[in-house]
C-alpha cells in the first residue's frame, strides 16, 4: 500500500464516521479535558481508525474528536504520538495528512514544554513564533507526497501571523499571561540535560519539548495555518535544583486549565478562515 493509499484510508474511515471538519486541535499531555467543550460530539479510538498507532504515553487519551465548537465544526486529537514511542514519523504525522484531506484550514498545535527562558514561569502558556529542529529528523524525508505540497517547502513563516496575532489580543482581552517565544524539538524520551538546556538557550530556544514541530512540518507542506501554543509545565534541567518528571507535567498542566480553555475559545470564535 502507498503512503497515499494509507493516507486515503484513514481519511475514508474517520468521513464516514466522524465527518468533516475546518478546525483541528491537537491537545498535548495534561491538556485533553478541551474536548469536553465539543457540542453534538462524536469520537473514535486511534486502534478504530485504520493506519493509527496506538498512544502509550500517560496524559494522551488516543481518541478523535469531531464537534462544534461556536458555530464552528471542530477536529480535536485527545493525545498524539511521538517518534520516542518508537514510531516513524509518517505515523507520527498521518493524522495531520488526514486532516489536510478531511478540509482542515486552520491547526491548533499544543503542548506541555520545558521553559528554557528564565523570565517564563511554570503555569504560563507561550505562543510559539518559531521553531528549532534539534532532533535530526525531518517528516518530509523521501518521497515528496505532489497532492499535499512542494518538495522544498518554506517554513519562514512556519506559525501564522494574523491567527498569533488573534491569540494576543484574545490573551489581552481575557488578562491571560501570553509569552512568545522559540520552541525546541528534542528527540526524547529522557529529558534535556543541563548542557543541552544551556546550549539551546544560546541558540535562542525559550522552550523544549519532544513534539509539535514535525506536525507543524507537515502542516504547512499540507498548506494547512498552524498556531502553536505551549503549557510551561516545569522550568528546563539545571534551571532549578530539582529532578524533572511527567507528573508534574500532567500536574501543571491541569493548573493552567482554565487560561488555557478560555484562550483557545476566544481564538476558535475570532478564526477567519
Amino acid at each position: 500500500m502507498s503512503e497515499m493509499e494509507r493516507i486515503d484510508r484513514a481519511a475514508d474511515y474517520v468521513r464516514d464516521v466522524l465527518g468533516t471538519a475546518e478546525i483541528a486541535i491537537v491537545l498535548g499531555s495534561g491538556l485533553g479535558d478541551y474536548a469536553e467543550v465539543l457540542t453534538d460530539a462524536q469520537v473514535a479510538p486511534y486502534h478504530d481508525i485504520p493506519g493509527f498507532p496506538e498512544s502509550t504515553v500517560p496524559g494522551h487519551a488516543g481518541e478523535l474528536y469531531t464537534g462544534n465548537l461556536y458555530g464552528r465544526r471542530v477536529m480535536m486529537m485527545r493525545g498524539r504520538f511521538h517518534s520516542y514511542e518508537g514510531y516513524p514519523l509518517s505515523d507520527v504525522t498521518l493524522p495531520i495528512r488526514v486532516m489536510a484531506r478531511l478540509g482542515v484550514k486552520a491547526l491548533i498545535l499544543t503542548n506541555a514544554a520545558g521553559a528554557v527562558n528564565t523570565g517564563f514561569a511554570p503555569g504560563e502558556l507561550m505562543l510559539i513564533d518559531d521553531y528549532i529542529n534539534f532532533s535530526g529528523q525531518n517528516p518530509l524525508r523521501g518521497e515528496n507526497l505532489e497532492a499535499f505540497g512542494p518538495r522544498f517547502p518554506d517554513m519562514s513563516r512556519a506559525y501564522d501571523r494574523e491567527l498569533r496575532a488573534l491569540a494576543l489580543d484574545v490573551a489581552e482581552r481575557e488578562n491571560i499571561t501570553l509569552r512568545q517565544g522559540v520552541y525546541a524539538w528534542f528527540n526524547g524520551p529522557c529529558y534535556e540535560t543541563p548542557a543541552e538546556i544551556r546550549m539551546a538557550r544560546v541558540l535562542g530556544a525559550d522552550a523544549v519539548g519532544m513534539s509539535t514541530v514535525p506536525e507543524t512540518i507537515v502542516a504547512v507542506h499540507s498548506g494547512l495555518r498552524v498556531l502553536g501554543v505551549s503549557c510551561l509545565t516545569n522550568m528546563a534541567a539545571g534551571i532549578l535544583d530539582q529532578p524533572l518528571s511527567h507528573q508534574e507535567v500532567v500536574e501543571t498542566g491541569a493548573k493552567a486549565r482554565a487560561s488555557f480553555r478560555r484562550l483557545l475559545d476566544g481564538v476558535v470564535q475570532g478564526m477567519e478562515l
